[in-house]
């Protein structure tokens, strides 16, 4: 059978996604805050048989650039505005069969118990749907508003993430299959031999169990994780099931895949049960020239300003005491890995000043743009995708939602003519969609 990619939409419970033009494209809709909005994109994405809808998540109103809030604000820029996602893929999953829903939460400024139950609940609620992006939180705004002076340490901050998702997992296991009994006649709801407390007392958390919700349709729900420095990446070796990436460069993405899947094989793991999955922006017309013609339209939208201040965000530095014009190699961010390594490498080929990467952050926070026809985009979809830069993508809207409806309405069909992609569900939890059922 022909080798298929995966398919996810990104979201973020906001008016933003990753391009902060999107909210600025006169066909946008902005009705974020209330359900139809989402529960519109949920479909479409089951029309086009996604393997789900993807929610990253940031939990402060953005301040690291220039020490307040008030530029996010005017500018309406990444998570300026939000709302709690856990609920709003709850409310995709009520009007949806088959769509993965997969949502953001740290383990930084939530316990383990709180952490499993939601999940365990959000997969019982979505009959095995349900996703967890493990994220360890960098920024110092998201620290004040949890009682903190400052973000922890990039090592400290995984090291509890490590004994976090451990605490999690024995939580998930601690009902085991078919301790739920239910059998009115003799009054048997659950078996005691069954349930099992687990007694986590490690460095950073504690927690007794067992959990109070009954063992869920996966089990455990697949886990998503997005790590870029050395250390992220072991640890999206050994947990993850699926991870999302940021390049836009064929060369990059196709480091990143042989790096993950080597440490995957080397903590023991199949590498084909850890899916890559890098992300882009489509822009779909009937011609080439229209196409392109979208694009520049989109991209003429993007504020330099409101691109620094997202990079602010996601390095938890201040970018705004510097020249737009300095060139980026004489910017020096205290321990930057991850985007900015990027940012700087893009820097070094293009010779790009600050300015010019604020533009290319405003436009999609570095993500690679496919445009063309409907043949022309599954071309580069494919052409990524069997030099193995992936084992599926991340869609992320130029407009919300018209590009999802863009692409389900044009490209899944031509993936399908090409055999890359399926022509129906096959199976009805995210982890069956994943190929990941064992």
């Amino acid at each position: 059978m022909t080798r298929q990619l995966h398919l996810g939409g990104f979201q973020i419970a906001s008016h933003v996604p990753h391009s902060h033009a999107a909210w600025r494209h006169p066909a946008s809709d902005l009705d974020v805050f209330g359900p139809d909005y989402w529960h519109r994109v949920g479909r479409t994405l089951e029309r086009g048989l996604f393997d789900f809808v993807f929610f990253a998540d940031l939990l402060a109103v953005p301040t690291n650039f220039g020490g307040d809030e008030a530029e996010a604000l005017r500018r309406g820029t990444q998570a300026s505005a939000t709302i709690d996602p856990s609920l709003v893929v709850a409310s995709i999953a009520a009007v949806t069969q088959r769509l993965g829903v997969a949502v953001t939460k740290s383990t930084t400024y939530f316990h383990p118990f709180e952490v499993a139950r939601i999940f365990a609940s959000l997969d019982h609620l979505s009959r095995g749907r349900a996703g967890w992006n493990i994220v360890t939180s960098l920024s110092s705004a998201e620290a004040r508003n949890f009682g903190l002076e400052k973000a922890l340490d990039h090592d400290v901050r995984y090291d509890r993430a490590q004994e976090f998702v451990e605490a999690a997992v024995a939580l998930w296991e601690s009902w085991e299959p078919g301790a739920l009994v239910g059998d009115k006649t003799a009054g048997f709801f659950a078996d005691p031999d069954k349930v099992h407390r687990v007694d986590h007392d490690g460095t950073y958390y504690k927690t007794r169990g067992p959990l109070p919700t009954p063992r869920s349709p996966q089990g455990r729900p697949v886990l998503f994780q997005a790590g870029a420095s050395p250390k992220g990446k072991d640890f999206a070796a050994r947990w993850a099931d699926a991870i999302f990436e940021i390049d836009p460069t064929a060369e990059g993405r196709r480091a990143y895949y042989d790096d993950v899947k080597s440490r995957a094989s080397n903590a023991g793991r199949d590498p084909e049960d850890v899916k890559i999955l890098p992300s882009f922006i489509p822009f779909v017309a009937e011609t080439s020239s229209i196409a392109r013609e979208k694009q520049a339209f989109h991209n003429e939208l993007a504020d330099p300003v409101s691109g620094l201040i997202t990079l602010s965000v996601h390095t938890d530095y201040d970018f705004s005491s510097y020249d737009l014009d300095a060139p980026v190699e004489q910017v020096e961010v205290p321990g930057s890995q991850g985007l900015f390594d990027v940012a700087r490498r893009l820097s070094e080929r293009d010779s790009l000043t600050l300015r010019d990467i604020g533009r290319l952050y405003a436009q999609g926070i570095l993500l690679p743009q496919f445009v063309g026809t409907a043949s022309e985009v599954a071309d580069q979809i494919e052409a990524s995708f069997t030099a193995e830069e992936a084992d599926g993508f991340i869609l992320s809207a130029a407009q919300l939602p018209g590009t999802f409806d863009d692409f389900v309405d044009h490209v899944v069909p031509e993936l399908q003519r090409r055999k890359l992609f399926r022509e129906e569900y096959t199976g009805s939890t995210l982890r069956s969609h994943l190929g990941l059922d064992g």
